[in-house]
């Protein structure tokens, strides 16, 4: 053949590549509002940027009738492009090939576009649409997963991996999104599940619906799997590059900066914190109100709402925000809130974005199901993060700040840098009511007017024990400032704190109480 006739060949061939497994069978994924592989990766990455690598891969299987599914790729495209102009690597499951199943020529044309991003500091995202592990290749694709997720392991705190569930995911296949920072969900159209509802009736004869099971929504407030959730495809791939504007791309580059952006009307905090402790709030409006407007981006949202996470920007750049929500359970710590925080502030030190919390805390959740269910082990999970974590650290206690959940939460002595209260902070053991029961009790009982006697009590101990100012005059708190001043305090803080050095003992790793 001639060089006309060789370059018409692999032009022939790259046309192939276009239609996956078929026109019919991307057809078919359209019914389902679903795109096939390289429609995903084109709407995923700026125009024109995708580069594809190991497009002509094929498996060396022949049993099952496998000799007659050989398509050039198998069951997966792989490369890297430019979302907003930055570097990327991405792995999109074919379903149209075999049904996307996971089989040894697709493990290893991930591990070895996931090599090259951890080779080349770039963050890696993987569309997930498969059916599992390709049966009829028995041990091969086992192994091909084995080799995954140690891949998936080694890039943890290296670069970020982000996880888009736009079908199915099921049995051994969940474990890779699980080992990767952020999953995001759609609707309607993914699932992830260990046994499916077939495999539950057949050895349980419960009868469950999948989207009950291990839809988009059961993960991202029942389970916390999921991180973040979108109504369609379009929904899932902007919020994935809604999400990657806020990480680095690696755990030694800075997140990317923005224009500064204005802050939300500041006189509503001087106003936010009811005088009544037992009033909610939002605190929504508090983080509104001190970043760039329109800048907060809530992770895991749907899950464990009595805490609150995410990313924002800072006349510009990246900070994390951790706080507690006094507007559900009175912004209480249970076992969720508690894996929930740690996870995220440990995903903020894995990759130097600074750390901003804000503390209204009554306490841990009592109760026996919290007990028994492990909320001593949750709960130290916290301050093992807090502890642990050398990235800049403020802490902004707005209102109650007790006992145990006053240290956990990014207290000044677990190595928090700098921490402010509003007027409004409480910061004690317990609270007044709960500690003039205990302290006072007998005094209150002899009184000619034990409840008057009993008011004046708790209104002495707050002013002595429990305002901002005795926790000031200790050292616990380094200012305490109006709420309408936070936003210039946190600013002037982190500019400060920007080159901040720390190190931890030599050691091969910690032991978190997981």
């Amino acid at each position: 053949m001639n060089s006309d006739e060789l370059n018409a060949e692999l032009l022939r061939r790259r046309s192939a590549l276009s239609v996956g497994g078929g026109q019919a069978r991307i057809d078919e994924q359209h019914t389902k509002g679903k795109r096939s592989a390289r429609e995903r990766i084109a709407a995923m990455v700026d125009q024109g940027s995708f580069h594809e690598v190991d497009a002509f891969m094929t498996h060396r299987h022949s049993d099952f009738g496998l000799d007659e599914k050989r398509f050039a790729g198998d069951s997966v495209v792989v490369g890297f492009g430019l979302v907003d102009g930055r570097r990327v690597a991405i792995a999109a499951q074919d379903f149209t090939v075999i049904g996307g199943s996971f089989s040894e020529v697709q493990a290893q044309k991930v591990c070895k576009v996931l090599d090259l991003a951890l080779a080349s500091g770039v963050p890696f995202v993987s569309l997930n649409d498969s059916v599992g592990a390709r049966i009829q290749e028995g041990v091969w694709s086992l192994a091909g997963y084995s080799e995954l997720f140690w891949r998936n392991t080694q890039a943890s705190g290296v670069i970020p991996q982000i996880s888009v569930m736009l079908g199915p995911c099921a049995g051994g296949s969940v474990y890779s999104p699980g080992l990767t920072d952020f999953i995001i969900m759609t609707e309607g159209i993914s699932h992830m599940f260990i046994t499916g509802p077939e495999v539950i009736r057949t050895v349980t004869g419960e009868q469950v619906d999948p989207d009950t099971l291990g839809g988009a929504q059961a993960h991202a407030s029942i389970s916390g799997v999921a991180h973040l959730t979108a109504v369609d495809e379009a929904g899932a791939l902007a919020l994935t590059r809604r999400l990657l504007s806020y990480l680095p791309s690696n755990n030694v580059e800075p997140p990317p900066s923005a224009p500064p952006g204005g802050p939300g009307p500041a006189a509503v905090l001087d106003r936010l914190v009811p005088p009544d402790g037992t009033v909610a709030y939002d605190m929504h409006d508090a983080i509104a109100g001190i970043f760039d407007q329109d800048s907060f981006f809530e992770v895991h949202g749907s899950y464990a709402p009595n805490a609150l996470v995410g990313f924002a920007r800072l006349v510009g750049s990246v900070v994390g925000v951790v706080a507690n929500q006094p507007a559900y359970l009175a912004g209480v710590l249970d076992i969720n809130a508690s894996d929930k925080i740690a996870r995220f502030v440990r995903f903020c030190d894995c990759f130097g974005i600074p750390l901003v919390t804000f503390v209204d805390c009554p306490g841990f959740m009592p109760g026996t199901h919290q007990e028994h269910g492990g909320i001593i082990r949750h709960g130290a999970k916290i301050v093992y993060a807090y502890s642990e974590a050398t990235v800049p650290k403020v802490a902004i206690i707005t209102r109650k700040a007790y006992g145990g959940a006053y240290i956990v939460m990014s207290s000044k002595y677990i190595r928090t840098d700098l921490v402010y209260a509003w007027p409004t902070a409480e910061i004690a053991v317990m609270g007044a009511e709960g500690a003039v029961n205990i302290l006072y009790r007998r005094q209150i009982l002899q009184a000619a007017d034990p409840e008057t006697a009993r008011s004046e009590i708790v209104q002495q101990f707050r002013d002595r024990f429990g305002s901002p100012y005795a926790a000031a005059a200790s050292g616990h708190v380094d200012d305490v400032i109006l709420p309408g001043e936070t936003r210039a305090k946190l600013v002037a803080a982190l500019r400060f704190l920007s080159d901040k050095q720390a190190s931890l003992p030599p050691k091969k790793h910690g032991n978190i109480p997981l």
